[in-house]
């Protein structure tokens, strides 16, 4: 079953897009994320991607009352990412009614309590893997591992990992497409399809990807806010 995921970033209580992860290339697309989140259910999303851009750069949460309104408000399952570090901001999450937590940074800085949070929650896990040039990037983006995608996935599918987030830096929020290759080459290394994120900016791109068995799903930010993408034509793709 392919997953559209409709994006949130926020900064500041806003929702925001930012030009290929850089925080002083952002742009303000609302602030009224329970709305926007509202609008994307109204139009057949089962799911939303937030993430906690602020929280992502502080390394803690910054916006979690703001995402937890969104849970009570919203029926929709939610997945966040950003500035998640703690066995204890997992279990806070979860109890506030959101469905997925995303781990990526904490994967390679901190890898016991990554293989703690997979051991109690391998369900409600996602790994994201924010690729620039082929490595890793960590701290909302703002620093690049020595590590490839694919041996961190490996070394965390034997931890019990099901689900990754494949992001081309170089792609997100530029409106060129996304990095399908690096994904289906990933899901090839792993033996696991994944979510497809960063760039995603037609219709015609979605349709190909709903059929593409090493993908299973996409993460769509920018082109919705844009109107280069209708989501409800998206969803009504997906379903039939």
């Amino acid at each position: 079953m392919f997953t559209v995921y409709p994006a949130i970033d926020l900064i500041d209580g806003k929702c925001v897009r930012l030009f290929q992860g850089d925080y002083d290339q952002s742009t303000v697309y609302g602030d009224a994320p329970v709305d926007i989140a509202r609008s994307f259910y109204e139009q057949g999303a089962e799911w939303i991607h937030v993430v906690d851009l602020d929280g992502a750069k502080a390394g803690h949460p910054v916006n979690q009352e703001l995402i937890a309104r969104i849970a009570a408000e919203v029926p929709i399952n939610i997945e966040v990412g950003g500035g998640i570090r703690t066995i204890k901001t997992v279990e806070s999450y979860l109890n506030q009614g959101i469905k997925r937590v995303i781990l990526g940074s904490s994967a390679i800085s901190d890898p016991e309590f990554c293989r703690l949070a997979l051991q109690r929650y391998p369900d409600a896990i996602a790994i994201g893997l924010d690729v620039k040039d082929g490595k890793v990037a960590v701290r909302g983006w703002l620093e690049v591992s020595d590590m490839s995608a694919a041996d961190l996935a490996k070394q965390l599918i034997i931890e019990g990992a099901e689900h990754f987030i494949y992001t081309d830096i170089s792609r997100d929020g530029a409106l060129k497409g996304a990095n399908v290759s690096g994904a289906e080459q990933l899901a090839d290394e792993i033996g696991k399809p994944v979510v497809v994120s960063g760039g995603v900016t037609t219709f015609d791109e979605v349709q190909k990807l709903v059929n593409n068995k090493r993908v299973s799903g996409a993460i769509i930010g920018k082109a919705l806010y844009t109107k280069q993408i209708s989501l409800g034509d998206v969803m009504k793709a997906v379903k039939n």
